[in-house]
């Protein structure tokens, strides 16, 4: 038999979805009633509902019951002090759409609340989509600054068009790394890194309040070898190292361990141990991101998540291999 109470939590959590998928996915009452196999009726009622309960402002308000328990399944699964799961759009690919609105969501709310804070980012087609969605917003308590090198051999991948656009929403000077992702060799990028403008912007990446960045992949295909940061031959001796998954240029294996290749002492970003201790989100999604996110949230590098519905069911379902350190691996 079910409680009042929970019947009524379980319309709420319906009618929040449905206003979801209606005004942040861009769906139409048809599709949203489809999604949620009820009828047309309903679906009017429960989007009518969440606008009548406050739910719906200028923006969906409220949490999807389901996403949350699974936020806290992860939560608790990884050790994070946060996580954030969004209702599934249905999107194929990357939920770009999804993951957008909910990075735009967190960036508004954290630029709003800053207060002489310094905001790193990261690149990549997420929180391009993340900086797309939100609205103009008041940046002037805070300043930004790339966690990345972005120089690519790639001119038609542009990263540091994350900085800029986020300069263009907030009206704040962003900060660029002008340099490549990874230097030819260790020396190279001591070289560039003694650059005086250089070094000063590298420095404010390094105490960075809040790190926000992306998850890679170490497929062949991978966006880092798209883009030409990396050539076909370094991500196969990453991935015939057990590389899996990436965070701002570190490769981790399934079980989270960092994988050393020659890459080592070459990446422009901050390194392991500027991470530990931090307040470090990864926002990622979709299939070809599970194993990957998966590897880089077992290294305990990440403190908080944000995460669509689909990724975030896979990731609480998958069978977690048995994490070696560095010491047992010896």
């Amino acid at each position: 038999m079910v409680s009042g109470v929970t019947k009524r939590n379980a319309d709420t959590s319906l009618a929040v979805r449905a206003a979801w998928l209606h005004y942040a996915g861009g769906i139409t009452q048809a599709e949203v009633a489809k999604r949620l196999k009820v009828s047309n009726a309903t679906a009017s009622r429960l989007i009518a509902s969440a606008h009548e309960s406050g739910a719906v402002k200028v923006s969906v308000v409220g949490d999807v019951a389901d996403c949350l328990a699974l936020a806290e399944r992860l939560r608790l699964a990884y050790g994070l002090s946060a996580c954030e799961v969004v209702p599934d759009l249905g999107e194929e690919g990357l939920p770009l759409r999804a993951l957008g609105r909910a990075g735009a969501t967190f960036l508004e709310r954290t630029i709003e609340n800053a207060d002489g804070l310094t905001l790193g980012l990261g690149h990549g087609r997420t929180l391009a989509a993340a900086i797309d969605a939100m609205s103009g917003v008041d940046g002037s308590g805070l300043e930004f600054v790339s966690l990345l090198g972005g120089v690519t051999r790639n001119y038609a991948a542009n990263p540091h068009d994350v900085m800029f656009r986020l300069a263009q929403k907030t009206g704040v000077a962003s900060y660029c790394l002008p340099v490549p992702f990874f230097a030819n060799t260790a020396a190279d990028r001591d070289v560039l890194l003694a650059q005086r403008g250089v070094r000063q912007i590298f420095d404010k990446a390094l105490g960075a309040d809040i790190m926000v960045a992306g998850v890679g992949t170490a497929v062949s295909d991978t966006q880092l070898r798209l883009s030409g940061m990396l050539e076909a031959h370094e991500i196969e001796e990453v991935r015939a190292a057990g590389g899996v998954g990436e965070f701002l240029g570190h490769f981790f294996d399934g079980n989270g361990m960092p994988v050393r290749t020659s890459l080592d002492g070459r990446t422009v970003s901050p390194g392991l141990d500027d991470l530990s201790g931090r307040r470090v989100i990864a926002i990622a999604g979709g299939a070809e991101k599970v194993a990957p996110l998966s590897a880089v949230l077992r290294s305990g590098y990440i403190s908080e998540l944000i995460v669509d519905e689909a990724t975030a069911l896979s990731l609480v379902t998958m069978k977690r291999p048995i994490k070696i350190t560095e010491k047992e691996a010896v």
